[in-house]
């Protein structure tokens, strides 16, 4: 397993990092097997939310099951996000501190070692933020921070009020859901909508100030729809080159598609969202794959990028 010295923290983590939003349903038992299959083949990094199965239900199933003892949890690095409430965004000091509080709960810990602000609130105020974020760091409840979503301006309003680095950028990222990257590619071909910048450069902007960007839906084909593995009827010419480059390295497309996203210099996390073991085990296998650079751009224009 490929593991980062994250910028801006004190934290070491691996390059592939478990989210636990799809547990609630699952046993204790089933929670405790998908876990320690993560941390067996070292994914020792997991992603939680308040809002994750509604008012902490994941973190709570997941503190329930593994009940880790003190040196089992400083074997693993938890982050969670906050802001998602009602149905709205709620970034209000009152409202992070109140959750943070009731993540510990429900994880059964007494810090999170990163917390995430969950997707821009339109009615942010920087201050309001900066307090909850003072008052967490100096009570030990919180080791990092960062955010969701959010855009480099966005970052930068809340850099005005805020004094911890904000050190981690969760984004939706797949070879198929790629324009934070392909927009750069076609920069100035106006003949192309790839050409387009949506994400107001998230990706040079994470690697000029040491942001860890971290990948949710890596085989997701766009937003929240299927996986574009296995999709022979949209993704053929991908499945191939998946398929080819799975027998090449003697792991599955889901190695392959995982080792694309790390491949990349950014040194991003991929964060997967399986609540099978062996999915674990497949993703984690592409964790240090170091795909070539024609092997990387064959991927990218078979998901149907353009190449200038």
């Amino acid at each position: 397993m490929k593991t980062l010295d994250l910028p801006q923290t004190d934290l070491s983590a691996p390059n592939v990092i478990l989210g636990l939003m799809r547990i609630p349903d699952m046993s204790d038992e089933e929670i405790r097997t998908l876990v320690r299959t993560a941390i067996d083949v070292g994914v020792t990094m997991f992603d939680h939310a308040d809002v994750y199965g509604g008012d902490h239900l994941c973190e709570r199933r997941f503190g329930e099951a593994m009940a880790f003892t003190p040196a089992e949890r400083d074997a693993v690095i938890i982050q969670s996000k906050v802001g998602i409430h009602d149905g709205t965004f709620d970034f209000s000091t009152e409202h992070i501190l109140a959750s943070v509080d009731e993540s510990l709960t429900a994880l059964r810990t007494d810090h999170l070692d990163a917390l995430l602000l969950h997707r821009p609130d339109a009615l942010v105020e920087p201050d309001e933020v900066a307090a909850a974020f003072d008052a967490l760091e100096a009570a030990g409840k919180v080791r990092a921070f960062g955010v969701s979503n959010h855009t480099p301006y966005q970052v930068e309003l809340l850099k005005r009020s805020v004094r911890q680095p904000l050190a981690f950028n969760q984004v939706q990222l797949s070879i198929t859901h790629a324009a934070l990257i392909a927009a750069g590619v076609a920069s100035n071909m106006v003949a192309l909508d790839q050409s387009i910048d949506r994400d107001n450069g998230i990706l040079d902007y994470a690697r000029l100030n040491g942001i860890t960007l971290q990948a949710w839906s890596p085989y997701q084909a766009g937003f929240f729809t299927g996986t574009f593995i296995g999709d022979r009827e949209h993704y053929a010419e991908l499945n191939d080159a998946l398929d080819d480059l799975a027998a090449q390295y003697d792991v599955t497309p889901t190695g392959i598609a995982t080792a694309w996203i790390a491949r990349h210099p950014a040194d991003m996390q991929v964060i997967l969202g399986t609540t099978k073991p062996e999915r674990v085990r497949e993703a984690a296998a592409g964790s240090e794959l170091r795909l070539t650079r024609p092997e990387w751009y064959r991927l990218f224009t078979a998901a149907g990028h353009t190449v200038p």
